[in-house]
């Protein structure tokens, strides 16, 4: 199981360092601007910090076990990417098309890393967990909304962002969130449930 743990961790790594090199460069160099961009949305802040967390995962693992801190940060990684996927599969897909968010590196950020960060960690580096902890995979999203919020709304019109997620569609943001917490929470528990079977 440690192999299989590794194995995919490192996976999850080099699929995530491959598809950020490929969004951040523009004809051979760095581009400035592309890494703005990018790391804007939700689902390359989130891959980034499960593909981090990954790899302190494997490296701990090869020198002879997990910490409880790389735990749980590996848990908040794989909660951020399965919000990432859920909200494809749920709200992004049927408004903006399912052929257009899961195709090229799309598919790998919306769709198969989130499965591979829920394999490793809900079958092969299972524990058991605690409510309270369970909790903690609800800080991506807390932190990330009121970010959102204030840059597509109050930021200083050359910063602000457009509303590409569509949450407030309608001045309809109060409800979005509370719907993305309330989502992120059902995941959080069946992680939990997950660990606990």
């Amino acid at each position: 199981m440690t192999v299989a743990s590794i194995v995919i961790n490192i996976a999850i790594f080099i699929i995530t360092l491959v598809l950020l090199v490929r969004f951040l460069r523009k004809d051979g160099r760095w581009d400035r601007e592309k890494v703005r961009k990018t790391f804007r949305f939700f689902t390359c802040q989130s891959n980034v910090l499960c593909a981090f967390a990954a790899l302190l995962t494997a490296v701990s693992q090869l020198a002879g076990g997990i910490p409880e801190w790389v735990w749980i940060l590996k848990y908040i990684g794989t909660s951020a990417v399965s919000v990432t996927m859920m909200t494809v599969l749920l709200f992004l897909g049927p408004a903006y098309s399912y052929k257009e968010l899961l195709k090229g590196p799309d598919f790998f950020m919306h769709l198969l890393t989130p499965l591979l960060a829920l394999l490793s960690f809900c079958v092969f580096e299972k524990r058991g967990m605690r409510f309270s902890l369970a909790l903690t995979g609800l800080l991506p999203v807390v932190l990330y909304g009121p970010l959102y919020l204030y840059k597509i709304l109050y930021a200083p019109e050359g910063n602000r962002w457009d509303d590409f997620y569509g949450f407030n569609k309608s001045g309809k943001w109060p409800a979005a969130f509370a719907a993305m917490l309330a989502g992120t929470f059902l995941i959080c528990m069946g992680i939990m449930a997950l660990q606990n079977i």
